[in-house]
């Protein structure tokens, strides 16, 4: 798997995107955030859709997906390690006072950049754009539901749904909520002690087998050995 740890050599990341570049959605296995430094783009994926300026930041989880989508005049991007003081917020959105800080910083020793990166960090709200993100808001709370029934609720046609909401987030509802499911049992998997008979009853998978073969598609490992990892980097 790819690095952006801070203990595995993580170099200064300067992105350069062009003008109106659309990268289509993708995975990242490895957490980090972006500072944006110029231009701007939007971003849409497992943890919602935002329009992002310069000095707006995005936090990315492990194995989070999204696609962006940059503006006419492109836009410059520092990627930095995640610092772990950030590794357990609910924040994927905020703002950075001094981003230039942050690029000189990273020039010269990247974790520092990280570090400082945490210390400046102000979370931001968000708001949803139109019915996608409303939907998205929805498949995220992973509470079963049919796309149909929702639908008729918000008065979007069925034929419409899933069309409009790829165009959005650059998949269909279902592998959407996949996604977000396979990752919330990875991190149950990692972070507790809780039985993976009861994982996979809580967050609506059919069986345990479905929860082992939804997390290793994501993340090329089964919950068994994310969790062994998890207990062998707590005991060192």
């Amino acid at each position: 798997m790819g690095g952006f740890s801070c203990f595995a050599e993580a170099p200064l990341g300067l992105l350069d995107h062009g003008p109106g570049e659309l990268r289509d959605r993708h995975c990242h296995d490895d957490a980090f955030v972006a500072v944006v430094l110029e231009g701007g783009y939007q971003e849409a994926g497992d943890e919602g859709r935002w329009n992002v300026r310069p000095g707006d930041a995005l936090i990315h989880h492990a194995f989070e997906s999204h696609l962006d989508r940059f503006e006419a005049k492109g836009a410059r991007v520092l990627v930095l390690a995640l610092p772990a003081e950030l590794a357990a917020t609910p924040a994927v959105r905020g703002r950075v006072a001094d981003p230039d800080r942050l690029v000189r910083l990273a020039e010269r020793d990247a974790c520092a950049a990280s570090t400082h990166f945490a210390e400046m960090f102000v979370a931001a709200g968000s708001s949803a754009l139109d019915w996608p993100d409303l939907l998205a808001d929805d498949l995220r709370r992973l509470a079963p539901f049919t796309l149909a029934d929702w639908a008729e609720q918000k008065g979007v046609r069925p034929e419409t749904l899933s069309r409009g909401f790829r165009a959005a987030y650059g998949c269909t509802p279902k592998s959407y909520r996949a996604d977000v499911r396979a990752r919330a049992a990875l991190a149950a998997a990692r972070l507790g002690n809780e039985s993976f008979a009861d994982i996979a009853h809580r967050l609506h998978f059919t069986d345990q087998a479905h929860m082992t073969h939804a997390v290793a598609r994501l993340t090329g490992a089964s919950p068994g050995w994310w969790r062994r990892r998890q207990m062998d980097t707590r005991q060192r």
